[in-house]
């Protein structure tokens, strides 16, 4: 962490590649969003009706609200998320190459292996959540039923339960496509290779990947409720300060997660070359020589 705290290129980078995509993506899912309600105004599906007194009731007026939109952003989704995801793999490859290189200048520069270790990444990352939502799908089948009373108490344990532990489960199976890349640019393989052999680097290896990434993951998830409390804690004084203040107040939790959080991933990846460095890197040179 002291390393790349005082290395604030390495953070700009990492800033840079997910703005370079996170902000026309933004621009994009306003203009899809901006055309649904001006075809489709929000006092048509009847949000202005909904009943804020009573949870049951708003909670079906709401479900209600939803089922009329949800064609409507389907629609925008299908067209949207498949050139995202190739813009997201190709942009975050490449900036994740040039990161690498600039943390360890030994590393190669290989752009078409990067994507597609990127691909792998987001492939998990897509398997895991919907699995989430499976799971969420079916405990609501199970505790929130028409015939009788729902299980609130059940539903959100489980809630609780399923989001953290899919969570957990994601930080600890992804350090296998996290350490992939660092394969592919400082040991010469192909992607495939690299995803092969990150499953068979030895059980020390692997703990300690495992380990730094759930670490970072909790981190992450302590960033959040960090940022959550921030944003929150003028809320009191709201009517002293005014809108606008409040206003800015967002904007700077939203800035202080998003700059921590790139932080942290730098972090996991300067932890990551480390380790490799410790563990295979004199075996690579050996080899090598």
């Amino acid at each position: 962490m002291s390393g790349v705290f005082h290395r604030p290129s390495l953070i700009a980078i990492e800033l840079a590649w997910r703005w370079l995509f996170g902000i026309p993506f933004l621009l994009i899912c306003w203009q899809h969003v901006d055309r649904i309600f001006s075809a489709f105004p929000l006092d048509s599906s009847g949000v202005s009706s909904i009943n804020l007194q009573n949870p049951w009731i708003g909670a079906v007026e709401l479900a209600r609200v939803c089922s009329f939109y949800k064609p409507h952003l389907a629609a925008a989704l299908v067209q949207l998320l498949p050139v995202s995801a190739l813009a997201w793999v190709v942009i975050s490859g490449l900036g994740r190459n040039f990161l690498l290189m600039r943390i360890a200048p030994r590393a190669a520069f290989r752009p078409v292996a990067m994507i597609a270790l990127q691909a792998a990444r987001l492939t998990l990352l897509g398997l895991t959540f919907w699995g989430w939502l499976r799971c969420m799908q079916w405990l609501s089948a199970a505790y929130i039923t028409a015939g009788s009373e729902p299980d609130l108490v059940g539903f959100f344990i489980w809630s609780i339960f399923l989001a953290l532990g899919f969570f957990t489960a994601f930080a600890l199976v992804s350090w296998a496509p996290s350490i992939a890349p660092i394969l592919v640019l400082f040991e010469g393989r192909s992607a495939h290779s690299a995803l092969r052999q990150s499953l068979h680097l030895g059980r020390t290896f692997t703990s300690k990947l495992a380990e730094i990434n759930l670490v970072l993951g909790i981190a992450k998830l302590a960033l959040l409720v960090v940022a959550m409390v921030l944003s929150a804690a003028p809320l009191p004084f709201s009517a002293e300060l005014g809108a606008g203040a409040m206003h800015a107040v967002v904007i700077v939790s939203f800035v202080f997660y998003v700059v921590a959080n790139d932080f942290f991933q730098v972090v996991r990846l300067k932890a990551f070359v480390e380790f490799w460095t410790i563990f295979r890197g004199l075996e690579t040179n050996h080899s090598a020589s």
